[in-house]
């Protein structure tokens, strides 16, 4: 079949696959397939995934992608599975009846009695940049007419209107008037916590270079709030009662203030606007000139443009198909692509993707030129001098840890983001390599579609040949987006890869001590 979306036809020159194919995933309704019976809607986005990868110079057909584009499908109309989803069907009938203090003495049960619901975490997709962020919300609402609601209905409801693309402000705003509607409490009031990954940088101070694999550390943050009712004055008594009981559960919020703006609509995304006139620049550097780095690695300041003939002269005629490939991504899941808040957005998440385009560098770093082939023929085959134990020839061991890194999931197409720790012993006569060569090598490797697995091995390897040293060590620790946001929503869990070359391989007590330097060195930054 053929891409479409609104009022552009099909996506000329890009025939896709037999739309028979997937008609035996996504007739059903599990939730697998994004919970949805709609097998057209998912075939669109599957055949613009991979138009999006056929413009990264990928081969659609090799082992690793075969499945991504159905993968990719299935995890967006999961992630909107919102709009397909009606809220009176999920508080149904869950109201119920609970009397309240006799003779109208206090407040309490279903007469207004206040309940507090904290720490409920979700995912939500932002509008304008297509990546996930995570929402925690604390909802308190109070009773009347002698009812009450299901509690876990609460939290459902919240999901119906998270699982759309949003920003904070109108998410809090949407599941405030809908409980406030469907439940016909006293008031409703709502603190919506949200991180956001941040991006772009480039290479980041020393200061800067520190783990990030702690839960949401390093990610940009911002709070917004929503009342009605009783809650509608943000100065009044039930606002202090629920802030107190929110802090009586360990959580720190502050109380809402109309003189203070809790997050800035036209900068709660961090990524840059998108112009048609202004060439990028970031920290004096150009787009050429730019590496990727994320999460609070790279420098505070940024260009706030990207320049969409930058772009086009990135990725060349497949530049034009990849946006419309979005729009239609955009249409398949149920929204409208040319809303105000969406006109930008395919342009933002073809610049993210450009990240890890399939081009050809050289590693250049003080003395080491490397080329990709240079590298992917030699450091990815292990080849190296003859091996030789560290101990007979007087070398020592040399440590480089948290380096930063951001890479993007070849099975989800979502960023996963860490450090990586590196360990090889130094032949005294040989030349070392110091932390920007090691730098480089990480951000070579990562600047591409990428699995954890073989990216701690390429380093490994790469490190070996680069370095001259046939022992080498390589731990990568990192948060995978694909576990945070879709299926299980993993939130806090993180990976950790082992690679290991030469006497790393044999000797357990230089890998063990290897380990406790990591450890010793992270508790020193704390």
């Amino acid at each position: 079949m053929k891409l479409f979306h609104p009022s552009m036809g099909a996506l000329k020159g890009f025939e896709c696959g037999n739309s028979d194919s997937y008609s035996a995933n996504c007739l059903d309704d599990s939730e697998e397939n994004g919970g949805h019976g709609d097998c057209r809607n998912l075939e669109v986005i599957v055949d613009a995934v991979k138009v999006l990868l056929e413009g990264l110079d990928e081969d659609v057909n090799r082992e690793g992608l075969k499945k991504t584009p159905l993968r990719v499908a299935r995890a967006f109309m999961d992630g909107t599975r919102g709009y397909r989803q009606n809220l009176k069907d999920i508080i149904g009938d869950a109201l119920f009846p609970e009397a309240g203090i006799e003779n109208g003495a206090g407040c309490g049960g279903g007469s207004g009695g206040l309940v507090v619901i904290r720490n409920i975490d979700l995912f939500s997709y932002c509008e304008a940049c297509l990546l996930p962020f995570k929402v925690r919300l604390h909802v308190a609402y109070v009773s009347s007419d002698q009812r009450v609601v299901g509690l876990s209905k609460l939290s459902r409801a919240a999901e119906v209107f998270a699982k759309r693309l949003q920003s904070p402000q109108r998410l809090v705003d949407e599941i405030c008037k809908a409980l406030n509607e469907s439940i016909k409490p006293l008031g409703v009031a709502l603190i919506l916590e949200c991180w956001h990954i941040q991006f772009p940088g480039i290479e980041g101070s020393a200061d800067e270079l520190k783990s990030n694999i702690e839960e949401m550390q390093g990610w940009i943050s911002s709070s917004v709030y929503a009342g009605s009712g009783v809650f509608e004055n943000e100065s009044c008594d039930m606002w202090n009662e629920f802030i107190e009981l929110l802090h009586l559960g360990g959580v720190k919020v502050v109380r809402p203030s109309s003189n203070t703006s809790l997050v800035d609509e036209g900068i709660w995304c961090p990524f840059p606007a998108v112009s048609d006139r202004a060439s990028p620049t970031i920290n004096g550097g150009t787009f050429s000139q730019y590496m990727l780095n994320c999460n609070g690695n790279g420098p505070s300041s940024l260009s706030k443009n990207i320049s969409n003939s930058t772009l086009q002269a990135k990725l060349g005629a497949s530049y034009s198909m990849m946006i419309a490939a979005v729009e239609s991504i955009l249409s398949g899941i149920g929204e409208n692509p040319w809303r105000d808040e969406l006109h930008w957005t395919p342009f933002r998440f073809v610049w993210w993707l450009s990240n890890f385009h399939q081009v050809n560098p050289a590693i250049q770093s003080r003395g080491f030129e490397w080329t990709r082939v240079e590298i992917e023929s030699n450091g990815c085959s292990g080849k190296t001098d003859a091996k030789v134990s560290p101990r007979d020839t007087g070398g020592e061991i040399i440590l480089e840890v948290n380096v930063p890194f951001c890479s993007q999931c070849e099975h989800h197409l979502l960023p996963f983001s860490g450090v990586a720790h590196i360990g090889y012993f130094s032949i005294k006569e040989k030349k070392q390599a110091d932390r920007s060569n090691i730098y480089h090598i990480v951000q070579f490797f990562s600047h591409r579609l990428q699995v954890q697995e073989r990216l701690t091995r390429q380093i490994a390897e790469t490190i070996s040949v680069c370095c001259n040293s046939a022992n080498v060590i390589v731990v990568l620790e990192a948060n995978h987006i694909c576990m945070l946001s879709r299926g299980i929503e993993k939130i806090g869990s993180s990976t950790a890869t082992v690679a290991v070359l030469g006497c790393f391989i044999t000797d357990s007590s230089l890998k063990s001590k290897f380990l406790q330097k990591i450890s010793e060195r992270r508790l020193r930054s704390l």
